[in-house]
């Protein structure tokens, strides 16, 4: 079928020298996060003032003949065996747009999580809110076991992390450091809640009495 496909684009190659329209070609989409909605939209563009008139094979083999190197190689020639073998059916240029950009901006999209996981900080938060952000956050970063315990770890307030991490028992999955956290930083904040209160009470007339 490679064959197959790669003759297709050569002869859609030449019947393009004829057009008289000058259009730029996509520059060769590596894989990189950063390139996905370029490479498509200067694919896309070629396509509809170029190649219009080809057969959907056609496109798409023209398509995939700018997918080039490294990682994203390995995963065009997955892809040319699984539609060989009939696994995959990609009927139309936008199927194949849609399948790249799924590939692709996930990955984007995991980078972005792991970035706020490596600057996410609970300052004023309660460790309530810290841990429901925490949460959030990590669901689509793929962390897990003690990498994702050490970047939880790093964004607490510091007396709240050398309490426990000095703790007879200490805890040692994600799930017992939040529960932990947050337990230990109510009972810290309602003891504060009440010094205040006491103090208040000292300073009335007869608050000593």
């Amino acid at each position: 079928m490679i064959a197959t496909l790669q003759q297709q684009v050569n002869t859609m190659l030449l019947q393009q020298q004829e057009s008289r329209v000058e259009v730029a070609r996509p520059l060769i989409f590596s894989g990189k996060i950063e390139e996905v909605s370029t490479f498509i939209n200067a694919a896309c563009l070629y396509l509809r003032i170029k190649m219009n008139r080809e057969a959907a094979t056609t496109q798409i083999a023209w398509v995939l003949s700018y997918v080039q190197g490294g990682v994203v190689e390995v995963w065009k020639n997955n892809l040319l065996d699984e539609l060989a073998k009939g696994e995959l059916e990609i009927e139309t240029t936008e199927g194949l747009f849609t399948k790249i950009r799924n590939e692709f901006r996930k990955t984007l999209e995991e980078e972005r999580k792991i970035e706020q996981l490596w600057t996410i900080e609970q300052g004023e938060k309660t460790c309530d809110k810290y841990v429901q952000e925490f949460k959030k956050i990590a669901r689509k970063s793929n962390y897990e076991g003690r990498s994702l315990i050490e970047e939880f770890k790093r964004g607490l307030n510091g007396a709240i992390r050398r309490k426990l991490a000095k703790a007879e028992e200490p805890p040692s999955t994600i799930g017992e450091w939040q529960e932990r956290v947050v337990k230990l930083d109510r009972n810290q904040r309602q003891n504060r809640a009440e010094e205040r209160m006491l103090g208040r009470n000292a300073m009335r007339p007869g608050g000593n009495e």
